[in-house]
């Protein structure tokens, strides 16, 4: 089958199309012909580094997420998922090829009402939207920054906090992904790279209750800032290059609690990842897919994602 292969950490051109073994179903797997691999940040991440949750060495099929049809099921697996248009998750690897095995007690339908595309957009993105929401625990009239808002999770972010009854403020970088973001629901939008943007923010709303980081870095600190007291600042990436610091002190004569990420567990990650494709099936959530590319073409991919130009989600094509 053909496949992409990390062969070293490095650029994206150490992403090189070839071969690969046939992969194999074994016991509560299933087989799956890709149509459709997620890319995320994180994975740009591992591949220039090994940084990241996947503690695997290359070479190896890169790729934590796709969505396709299950051709054949291992012992012990319901045949009836024969046929079946899933998503599923693959612990770090093998989502950059034709076929992939995936433990079938974490394989999600994709619902009636949603095309395979969208709900690989929404495999991780909305996943964590949904989870990052949960843990906020956002009341109406609430005024939330989202970073990153043109992003695959940000644009999600602003649509799930809009629906709670928040006022949205959407910082990104550039005017694409501004006039995104508006048309997704923010009632302000502000772009992070330019100087003074948090004064513009706080004469506009007079201040947040709620951030989401997803930037750190400079960004992040800054958005801190525009926190209120008795506000919430949720980081959950760093895609400037360096996570937001804030110290503990800091946080506690401002009144303000800082934290990384949310905890869950793999069931609960499980049950926001079907939340997404249940919201997106009805039409009250929209996931952003910016940008296509051929399997072949992943290092193009992961060099689009590192320029922070793309907007919403970045997909391979496979099947």
């Amino acid at each position: 089958m053909r496949a992409v292969w990390l062969k070293e950490f490095g650029e994206p051109e150490v992403l090189v199309a070839g071969p690969a073994p046939e992969p194999e179903p074994g016991p509560g797997q299933v087989l799956i012909e890709v149509v459709f691999a997620n890319i995320t940040f994180v994975e740009t991440q591992f591949r220039r580094s090994g940084f990241g949750p996947y503690r695997v060495q290359p070479p190896v099929i890169p790729g934590n997420g796709v969505g396709g049809v299950v051709s054949r099921v291992g012992e012990g697996v319901d045949a009836a998922l024969v046929g079946k248009r899933v998503v599923s998750s693959l612990d770090g690897t093998g989502g950059y090829a034709e076929r992939a095995v995936a433990d079938a007690a974490g394989v999600l339908e994709v619902p009636e009402g949603l095309e395979l595309d969208e709900a690989v957009a929404l495999l991780a993105d909305g996943r964590t939207a949904m989870l990052l929401l949960s843990g906020a625990a956002l009341r109406e009239g609430e005024r939330v920054l989202v970073e990153a808002a043109g992003g695959g999770v940000g644009s999600l972010l602003v649509q799930l906090a809009r629906d709670a009854g928040a006022l949205v403020v959407a910082a990104a970088g550039g005017k694409r992904k501004l006039e995104l973001a508006w048309d997704l629901g923010a009632e302000y939008t502000v772009d992070y790279r330019e100087p003074g943007w948090t004064d513009r923010v706080r004469n506009a709303v007079g201040g947040v209750d709620v951030v989401f980081d997803a930037v750190g870095g400079d960004v992040g600190r800054a958005a801190f800032d525009l926190i209120a007291a008795g506000g919430r600042m949720i980081t959950f990436g760093a895609a400037g290059g360096a996570p937001t610091e804030i110290g503990e002190d800091l946080a506690a004569e401002r009144g303000v609690s800082v934290g990384w990420g949310i905890g869950a567990t793999p069931e609960e990650l499980r049950g926001f990842a079907a939340s997404a494709l249940a919201e997106a099936a009805v039409g009250r959530l929209r996931p952003v897919i910016g940008q296509r590319f051929p399997l072949e073409h992943a290092a193009q991919a992961h060099a689009a994602i590192e320029s922070r130009d793309t907007v919403g989600k970045t997909l391979l094509e496979v099947g």
